[in-house]
């Protein structure tokens, strides 16, 4: 049994966009993939896991997905565009082209991130159908019920079908357009499981794994997208710190503290290699210029080394291509430890009116520590517990508590 749902996990994103591709309704996709697993569970308990298992679940799948369309009169137009040759030839055991599969899943990318869908609802679908996770295992990553998952889901596909969603990848300015929420997808998705929002764990793994294995699964469908490498860059130098961040009891270790032996220097290599594909292949756009930060910290094997001036600098030309008040923040604390912690304040201080910033418990909290090194301990102590009371997660709380207690 688990060597199936393992087998599940890993193949249905290629059943669902291969079926897709024929039905093109992802909904109907992944109800056809699922009855595939089923006759997958009554046969290999039986006979045992074939030798290509995912072959097996595409040819069974494509099978059903041709009986339905024969079944349904409204299907007929469409049986005869996909070509008379469906009717009388049984599907191939896998699919002649290795780069049809590659299509598809990038079809497939392309309409669980559609636009016409809330981040919400394209968060859920791209984990349910690209990350073969369950609503249940979903639901629990994002600890919120598990019907409010299942309806997103729900209501997602119907929104795709109901709007008529080509099953495609856009070419020119709409390909460019809908990147970008491809990669904001999978990036909410790396920074949940990073740094959860809420609940008792810092850190749910799982759904960096996820992240990064969607990222390494595009950069190879679309090798020369810049942006798609430096994503990956980042994702795998931010991977390669996860040992390192929590304590035995799972409370927060800050950068400073981390013991860098135990950063993943595979994860790093692959970092620079990706980082490395991205700046070949024009300017560093908002991804790459995030990878290239995480980068300094990377190379340097103490604290003390960090080349925060590049950082600061860096910092700069994100916000110039990616203007935001969290980017300001985080370049306040990169000209902080570059010029010092008076330098750094003033920038913070014009933050604090700012209107995305002011349920932020990062803003206080950073103004906290640039207090403490000025010595007006008062001042800091009143801004780590205002950004404890701030903090959704329980792990960031205490920490921030036990600050203000020092």
């Amino acid at each position: 049994m688990h060597a199936i749902e393992t087998v599940f996990r890993l193949e249905s994103p290629r059943v669902v966009a291969g079926v897709a591709r024929i039905v093109r309704d992802v909904g109907i996709a992944e109800e056809l993939t699922q009855d595939a697993l089923v006759a997958a569970l009554e046969q290999w308990s039986r006979d045992g896991v074939p030798d290509n298992p995912g072959a097996w679940l595409m040819a069974t799948a494509r099978h059903r997905a041709i009986d339905l369309i024969r079944r349904r009169e409204t299907y007929a137009r469409k049986l005869a565009e996909i070509g008379r040759d469906l009717e009388t030839t049984a599907p191939p055991e896998e699919p002649a082209d290795p780069d049809d599969i590659d299509d598809d899943l990038l079809r497939l990318v392309f309409t669980t991130c559609h636009p016409v869908l809330t981040p919400q609802a394209r968060t859920a679908l791209t984990l349910r159908l690209l990350g073969g996770l369950s609503t249940a295992e979903i639901a629990r990553a994002y600890l919120v019920p598990e019907p409010t998952i299942a309806q997103r889901v729900v209501r997602a596909k119907r929104t795709l079908a109901t709007k008529n969603v080509a099953f495609e990848v856009p070419y020119g300015p709409d390909r460019e357009a809908r990147l970008g929420s491809v990669l904001d997808v999978i990036y909410l998705i790396f920074n949940e499981g990073y740094a959860a929002t809420a609940g008792d764990d810092l850190l749910r793994p799982g759904l960096c794994e996820d992240a990064l294995r969607l990222a390494r699964v595009l950069s190879a469908l679309m090798p020369k997208e810049p942006e798609v490498h430096g994503l990956t860059a980042l994702l795998e130098f931010q991977a390669s710190r996860t040992a390192a961040r929590t304590g035995p009891d799972g409370e927060p270790v800050l950068l400073e503290h981390q013991n860098r032996r135990r950063w993943n220097r595979l994860l790093i290599a692959r970092g620079i290699r990706a980082l490395d594909r991205a700046t070949a292949l024009g300017a560093p756009g908002p991804y790459a210029l995030q990878a290239a930060i995480a980068a300094c910290h990377a190379h340097a094997y103490r604290y003390e080394d960090t080349d925060w001036r590049t950082i600061a600098t860096l910092y700069g030309l994100l916000a110039a291509r990616a203007p935001s008040p969290v980017v300001e923040l985080n370049r306040a604390v990169a000209v902080a430890m570059a010029d010092g912690p008076a330098e750094g304040l003033k920038l913070v201080d014009a933050l604090t009116d700012e209107p995305a910033l002011r349920d932020y418990h990062l803003l206080p909290s950073v103004r906290g520590d640039l207090l403490t090194r000025l010595g007006r301990t008062t001042e800091a102590r009143e801004e780590f517990a205002r950004a404890a009371a701030l903090a959704r997660n329980e792990k960031e709380r205490e920490l921030l508590l036990r600050r203000a207690r020092e």
